[in-house]
């Protein structure tokens, strides 16, 4: 077998984009918790101080939820407001969501599809990275240990935002590290040898982990890693660059290795197609390989205005019958309703918009 190298990439919660999904996220959940069928389609922009909130919530007292509340939250919890801007309390909010409640006989039609969508799940047979891509469950594991540093090392003066990207070469099932990079927000006076004497650690530390965790995984870290490449990097967030909400929908599924299908997952409600297919596609792909009919597996769904549930349009996974393709989608729940009743029960909105759907394998979409 032929060794290939795959790229993955992370960015942490002060992350623009990563701010405006936990947004969108977050104004979602408020609308869930007051009615089951809440409909949410919302986006979100950042830029400096600024936070454009745009898109329509249906629900029971929609004209509640406090939209500023969730922005400062996010912001807070993301690491700014500690000298790090724009502060939380000097944000300014342009709410221009549509609110009101579900119009009559809205909620029954939530059951239905109310637009088209092509949607891509994937599940290769590594259950130690939770059946992800190697390279894309390490990127992530090794930015929540990076983006941790912030705390634990506050000598260092490191703000919000950061990014890490991997290389991972794959040759059957082993696999090494390549190539590192990573852009970690710090302070012009923060020390830069000392910072990156410390990711060099941290990365040693966490490869050691990682290796210890999938077979066949090495532990070993590149002679060369890149810290702040660029040069320094004091000004980053919204400060730095604008956000838009959607913009990391590659890194939110699987990586670059999976083509991904539909639209952005963060600001929908769990009856909509696109969010809905994501989880459903995903659903039958880690079925098939949890079953051991394939080593791995890619599903696309289809979605058709007014359908009630996905049509399996094609699954690419090697000693697979193509002739079941209608047993499965007889077995499995694939229905809107069935996603947006169960899966909307969630609590973690903003987990989910900054460290992805497919990280806790005890998600509920991830164990029924």
């Amino acid at each position: 077998m032929t060794s290939r190298l795959f790229p993955a990439e992370f960015v942490f919660p002060g992350h623009p984009d990563k701010l405006c999904d936990a947004i969108a996220d977050g104004l979602v959940g408020e609308a869930v918790a007051r009615e089951a069928r809440a409909l949410a389609g919302i986006e979100v922009a950042v830029h400096r101080d600024q936070v454009f909130i745009t898109g329509r919530v249906a629900c029971r007292d929609a004209a509640g939820i406090d939209a500023g509340a969730v922005v400062q939250e996010v912001y807070r919890t993301a690491g700014y407001g500690e000298g790090w801007d724009p502060a939380p309390r000097c944000l300014t909010v342009h709410d221009h969501l549509c609110r009101g409640p579900l119009e009559e006989g809205e909620s029954e039609f939530r059951d239905l599809a109310d637009d088209q969508a092509i949607c891509v799940g994937y599940a290769v047979d590594i259950p130690e990275t939770n059946y992800l891509p190697v390279e894309h469950w390490l990127a992530g594991r090794l930015a929540r240990r990076l983006a941790r540093l912030r705390t634990e090392r506050p000598e260092l003066r490191l703000g919000p935002d950061g990014k890490v990207l991997v290389l991972v070469r794959e040759d059957g099932r082993a696999w090494s590290l390549e190539g590192f990079s990573c852009s970690l927000q710090q302070k012009v006076a923060g020390d830069d040898l000392a910072l990156h004497r410390t990711v060099r650690l941290a990365l040693e530390a966490g490869m050691t982990e990682a290796a210890g965790v999938v077979p066949g995984l090495v532990a070993q870290v590149p002679d060369r890693i890149t810290v702040n490449g660029a040069g320094a990097f004091e000004v980053g967030g919204p400060e730095g660059d604008n956000g838009l909400s959607g913009k990391k929908l590659v890194m939110d599924a699987y990586g670059p290795r999976v083509p991904i299908g539909g639209g952005a997952w963060s600001g929908k409600d769990f009856f909509k197609a696109d969010r809905a297919g994501g989880l459903h596609a995903r659903r039958v792909a880690k079925l098939l390989v949890e079953l051991g009919v394939t080593p791995a597996a890619t599903v696309t769904l289809g979605w058709f205005p007014g359908a009630r549930d996905a049509q399996i349009l094609d699954i690419v996974a090697s000693n697979f019958d193509a002739s079941r393709y209608g047993n499965l989608a007889r077995r499995l729940d694939l229905t809107l309703v069935g996603s947006g009743l169960k899966f909307g029960r969630t609590p973690k909105w903003a987990q989910l918009a900054r460290w992805g759907h497919f990280t806790d394998p005890g998600e509920v979409w991830e164990v029924m």
